[in-house]
């Protein structure tokens, strides 16, 4: 993960950690590719175990990764006490999603004391070039002081 200067170690881990947890995302193979205060960017390599019936990333797919990566680029803009949850979110889908890869990139719009908007764009890399593949936007509210929970 290449974290920037301007987000603290102890948050970047905090991110990683939580990141961790998340059991779809290991179904996926995701992994945080960047993180720096108010952007996220995750990334899922290509199984046919995550396509639809025409052999692309399944919609399900891009939605959950753009929806986890909002959630961390903005956690990134609190603190290591601190969780999100994600009150709403919407994917607007441009094209199929073809690729060796899968790429979410989320970036904040807005973060306020309880609830942050962030901007949700994903994309395919195939072959070196990168496809827009769908685009959306997000709501979170921050759990202050409150860590993560294990149902």
């Amino acid at each position: 993960m290449d974290a920037s200067e301007n987000i603290p170690a102890e948050l970047a881990d905090h991110v990683a950690a939580s990141f961790s947890r998340q059991g779809l995302m290991r179904h996926l193979g995701a992994r945080i590719t960047e993180l720096r205060r108010g952007f996220c960017q995750l990334r899922a390599p290509f199984s046919p175990d995550l396509t639809q019936q025409h052999g692309y990333f399944h919609a399900g797919v891009t939605s959950s990764l753009s929806d986890t990566a909002g959630g961390y680029a903005g956690l990134s803009t609190y603190t290591r006490a601190d969780s999100i949850l994600t009150v709403d979110f919407t994917v607007n889908l441009l094209a199929p999603a073809v690729g060796e890869s899968l790429i979410a990139e989320a970036t904040v719009i807005r973060s306020g004391r309880t609830l942050t908007v962030c901007r949700l764009e994903a994309f395919t890399l195939e072959a070196g070039r990168r496809v827009h593949v769908a685009t959306g936007r997000q709501t979170l509210i921050r759990l202050a002081d409150t860590p993560d929970h294990q149902v």
